[in-house]
């Protein structure tokens, strides 16, 4: 089944997995799943109007507001004027799935990895640390392994906190000798 037609708080949306929408505020927790009315299932040749053995499970990320609507009164030479404003309650949804199976999770990139380059070895573990990580590492790292550090940022990650501290880092190596 590649779409379909479900029903929630009163209105009707059409539907793919894997797709998120903004519906009108549920009484559902945040992370919890729920199976909304089906109304007609299509894609894979006729379209099914009476789908009830197919269910569509979907997921509440959260409650989200809508967009800020002005509304303005006025009466000309009379002085009145009234100004008021509205921001509709949303639920943001996730479709997990449609006829039962479940979507499968983007599948997440595997970490390339770090090979050494020719002015020296990188620290271990170099790759998993983070801007943060590697500011407060680096003042303990040698200064074969900053340059090795720096040259991988410069090649590779191309991170602008990472390249700041490593050069910091560097400038205090030399200031200090």
């Amino acid at each position: 089944m590649t779409y379909a037609i479900i029903k929630v708080a009163g209105k009707q949306y059409r539907v793919r997995e894997g797709e998120r929408l903004l519906v009108d505020r549920l009484a559902e927790d945040d992370g919890t799943t729920f199976a909304p009315a089906v109304l007609l299932v299509g894609g894979d040749g006729e379209p099914v109007f009476s789908p009830s053995d197919i269910t569509v499970t979907a997921r509440v990320l959260g409650a989200v507001k809508g967009p800020k609507v002005r509304i303005g009164k006025y009466k000309k030479r009379t002085g009145y004027r009234r100004h008021t404003g509205f921001r509709a309650s949303l639920t943001q949804i996730e479709i997990e799935s449609i006829g039962g199976k479940r979507a499968r999770p983007a599948a997440k990139p595997k970490p390339e990895k770090v090979t050494p380059d020719a002015s020296g070895a990188l620290p271990a573990g170099y790759a998993e640390l983070t801007v943060a990580e590697l500011k407060k590492a680096a003042g303990s790292w040698d200064s074969e392994a900053l340059g090795a550090a720096l040259a991988y940022e410069h090649e590779h990650a191309k991170r602008k906190g990472a390249i700041a501290a490593l050069e910091a880092a560097i400038a205090d190596r030399k200031d200090e000798s």
